[in-house]
Formats: C-alpha cells, sequence, structure tokens
C-alpha cells in the first residue's frame, strides 16, 4: 500500500490507543474528517460507553459520540485489530512515581502490545509527553522486537499532544500539531496524516526536537505560575491584592504576559511535565534549577491555602481541628470534568490530617474516581444555604462559572477564596479571605 496516498484519499485507516481526555477527542477530528478510526482502551467499560454511543467526557458529549459511531467509529479492548490499521497513534498516560521520576509503564505496555501485531509499512506515532529521547530510546527498540526495523520496515514519529479540555476557542482541529519523525520519510508520513485534519502542521528536526517543544511549553508555565504564587504569599503579608497587580500590570501592551496564581497545579501536564526533563537532565550532569525550585513552590500552594484557612479560623476564635470545611470545585480548571492531579485532592487530605470534617461541592465532578496515588472518596454535596451557614468555612479552589459567589458569601461565615471568585462580590467582604 501507498501510505501516502491512502491518507491523502482517507482510504487510511487510523488506530488511536488511549480513549481518554486526549486520544477521544483525536479519534472525534479523525472520524469527522472521513477517516475511519478504532479507538483501543484497555478499560472495557470505556469501550462499551462509547459503543453505545455514550461519552464520558463532557466537551465531546454523546451527540458528537454518537455522530463519530454513525460515520464508522469503533471502540475496542481488542488489540489484534492494531493488524488492520495504517495509522497508529499512542495516547497513554505518561505519570510521575512517588519519587517524581517518570512512570514509563503505560508507554513500554503499549509498545509490547503493538510490537505483537505491528505489520510493515504502518506508521506508529506517540503523543504521550514525555522527556527527549522517548521515542527513540525506549519506544523504538520495543517496537523492533517484532522482526521490523524502524524507518525500514515500519514509520515512526513524534507529535506532542497540546489538549485544552474545555477550552472553546482552541478544539483539537485548531490547535497546530508539531510533528519531528525518526527520519524524513516518517516525518513526511506523519505530517501528511495530521495535515488532514488540523489546521497547522509544524515540522521539527527530530523526534527529540518534538519531544522538547511540549517540555518547554509546559515548563513556561510551571514557572510563571510559580513566580505569581509567590509573589502573591509575599503581597499578602504587604497587605497588596495580587490579583489588583496583576490586573493593572496586565495593561501594559507589551514585554508583559499575565499568569495568575491559586492553590497548587493541577491536570495532567504542568505539575508532571518539567519533572520530566529534570529527570533527564541528570543523565547530562546539568541541574535544572529552574524548574525545580518552580515545582517546589507550587507543590506547596495547598499546604499555604489550609495553614491560610487555619489563620482566618483562628481570627474568628475556632481551631481548624473539628470544623466543618466546604470544598467549592474539585476539578483541576474552571468549568471542566476533569480532576486529575487537582489541587482539591491535596487541600482536602490536608485538612482531614489537620482533623477538620471536609465535603465537596462541583457540578462537573459528582464523585472522586478511583485514583492511582490518592483514596479520597467522596460525592458532591448540593450547595444549599443550609450547607452554606452550616459550615464554617468555604474555600474556593475552583472558579466553575455556574457557581453564584453572591450567594456563596451571603449565607458562609468565611470564605476562603483562592481564584478571586468572588471578585465582584459587594455585600460581606468582611467574610472573604485570599488564599
Amino acid at each position: 500500500m501507498d501510505l501516502k496516498k491512502a491518507i491523502l484519499d482517507r482510504s487510511a485507516r487510523v488506530g488511536i490507543i488511549g480513549m481518554g481526555y486526549v486520544g477521544l477527542p483525536l479519534a472525534r477530528v479523525f472520524n469527522e474528517k472521513g477517516f475511519r478510526v478504532i479507538g483501543f482502551d484497555i478499560d472495557s467499560h470505556k469501550v462499551a460507553q462509547l459503543n453505545a454511543g455514550k461519552s464520558y467526557i463532557r466537551h465531546v458529549d454523546e451527540a458528537k459520540v454518537q455522530a463519530m459511531r454513525r460515520a464508522g467509529f469503533e471502540a475496542t479492548d481488542d488489540f489484534s485489530k492494531l493488524r488492520a490499521v495504517n495509522a497508529i497513534l499512542i495516547c497513554v498516560p505518561t505519570p510521575l512515581t512517588r519519587q517524581r521520576e517518570p512512570d514509563m509503564s503505560y508507554i513500554v505496555k503499549t509498545g509490547e502490545t503493538i510490537s505483537a501485531h505491528l505489520q510493515r509499512g504502518q506508521l506508529v506515532v506517540l503523543e504521550s509527553t514525555t522527556y527527549p529521547g522517548t521515542t527513540e530510546e525506549v519506544l523504538r527498540p520495543i517496537l523492533e522486537r517484532s522482526g521490523l526495523r524502524a524507518t525500514q520496515d515500519f514509520h515512526l514519529a513524534f507529535s506532542p499532544e497540546r489538549e485544552d479540555p474545555g477550552n472553546p476557542k482552541y478544539s483539537t482541529e485548531k490547535i497546530p500539531k508539531v510533528v519531528g519523525g525518526a527520519d524524513p520519510v516518517s516525518a513526511d508520513l506523519a505530517r501528511t496524516l495530521y495535515g488532514q485534519v488540523v489546521t497547522q502542521v509544524v515540522p521539527v528536526s527530530s523526534t527529540q526536537a518534538a519531544e522538547a517543544v511540549k517540555l518547554l511549553e509546559n515548563i513556561y508555565r510551571c514557572i510563571n505560575i510559580a513566580l505569581v504564587n509567590e509573589l502573591k504569599m509575599l503581597f499578602d503579608r504587604m497587605g497588596i491584592d495580587v490579583w489588583e497587580v496583576i490586573e493593572a500590570a496586565s495593561t501594559k501592551p507589551f514585554g508583559f504576559n499575565p499568569f495568575y496564581p491559586g492553590p497548587g497545579l493541577g491536570g495532567h501536564c504542568i505539575p508532571i511535565d518539567p519533572f520530566y526533563l529534570t529527570w533527564k537532565a541528570r543523565e547530562f550532569e546539568l541541574p535544572t534549577r529552574f524548574i525545580e525550585l518552580a515545582g517546589e513552590i507550587n507543590a506547596g500552594m495547598p499546604h499555604y491555602v489550609v495553614r491560610a484557612t487555619a489563620d482566618a479560623l483562628n481570627r474568628r476564635k475556632k481551631t481548624l481541628n473539628g470544623a466543618r470545611v466546604l470544598i467549592l470545585g474539585a476539578a483541576y480548571k474552571a468549568d471542566v470534568d476533569d480532576i486529575r492531579e487537582s489541587p482539591a485532592i491535596r487541600v482536602i487530605e490536608l485538612l482531614e490530617e489537620q482533623g477538620a470534617e471536609v465535603c465537596y461541592h462541583d457540578p462537573h465532578i459528582p464523585r472522586f474516581p478511583e485514583m492511582r496515588a490518592h483514596k479520597v472518596t467522596k460525592t458532591s454535596v448540593p450547595l444549599t444555604e443550609d450547607l452554606l451557614g452550616g459550615v464554617d468555612a468555604v474555600i474556593v479552589v475552583t472558579a466553575h462559572a455556574g457557581i453564584d459567589y453572591a450567594r456563596v458569601v451571603k449565607h458562609a461565615r468565611l470564605v476562603v477564596d483562592t481564584r478571586n471568585a468572588t471578585k465582584g462580590v459587594v455585600d460581606g467582604r468582611e467574610k472573604i479571605v485570599k488564599a
């Protein structure tokens, strides 16, 4: 088969491994552009939901999944069907271990699965965020256990995912796609494939360069968020509102980009990805001080929020031990149903360690899912006036747009606001503490 021709005439079949927050939107785009798509996942429950036309991701709703099904999309946990596709896109998690080292187990296991079914002429693209060298040093040798050789018998590339769940301006097809290949032919095929479904493809010289691009993007954000978090703590002691300062600084038309403080970092990218590079940097005997300091500051923000809450309660002659605390917002950012690495998790754990009785409300997270590194098992409670008046403190961790914050302040005894959600509230400001 002439793979490039098949891509151009949309007869190429695309297999996407991992039907999560990256893989499912990617499957939607390829499906909508006329490609036959098979979604692979080890979770049989997800597979059954998708094949029934149901969705478990808010920004890929059931209407979209049903349209995908009508257009020929299928989900499966039968990985032998990899033999029937022409391009295999890998969208699996890359978490950290407890020692903050890269956990390559998902990539390794996926590579082993592909190797068992790899066919001559297929294109394999890794999308999972990882350290420079992973595609060539980790994935390639595993795939070559099949007896086929990369760049000779099959094609290999890296193209970092750039999903921003819940962002209405930048859906998958509108986000430029960076692509680096193991050789010029692989690079050309990957560029051609993604060029059929996204507005712009950005070629780079190698898989390593493509891997480094995603890390730079997230390290840039991590460091700047750490800066404003540190300034928030300093300005708080100085009696200065950091949010006011940022808003005023943002009026400068050049040389300044606003970043905003919060209770810690969330999502699968920014809290994790920078440490992939710090780990790899040790191989080259070069410390990455900025990255490590930023990580230290951001990781400490849940502790800062809990201390600020304890101090505010103390001023009201109430101890944190035995206090009833409502967490408002559990998702890692506003208006999404994604709880991965959310700072709310750590805030809850720290509060409970201090003896507080904690509940939460989040319209997008009806219950806490099972998590690898945390054992928080809670269900969202209704945001009633009785609840607001009955707790000792409300901590705004995630500023969802659908919450009436004036109502929260009116009925609560104390509101600890980590997101400036109460900015427009006039009455009851004496109850509000910024943290």
